[in-house]
């Protein structure tokens, strides 16, 4: 059985260190991907806000008297 000591868990939390920098370097950004879905509702919402048919949030509170 090895000799645990202090010297040995630095180096060995070095290593998982410098891992996990790689590893973050190379994960994408997951909330930044669009899926098919988001992508076809971000064209929907820009073609009904170029056709003006969308309604202000504050306007539809007065609607519904909130």
């Amino acid at each position: 059985m090895e000799t645990v000591t202090l010297e040995t868990i630095h180096k060995d939390l070095e290593f998982v260190k410098r891992e996990l920098m790689e590893i973050k370097k190379r994960m994408k950004n997951t909330d930044s991907i669009m899926t098919e879905d988001d992508y076809e509702a971000l064209q929907e919402y820009n073609l009904e806000k170029s056709e003006g048919k969308l309604t202000a949030h504050e306007e539809l509170k007065k609607e519904l008297g909130v």
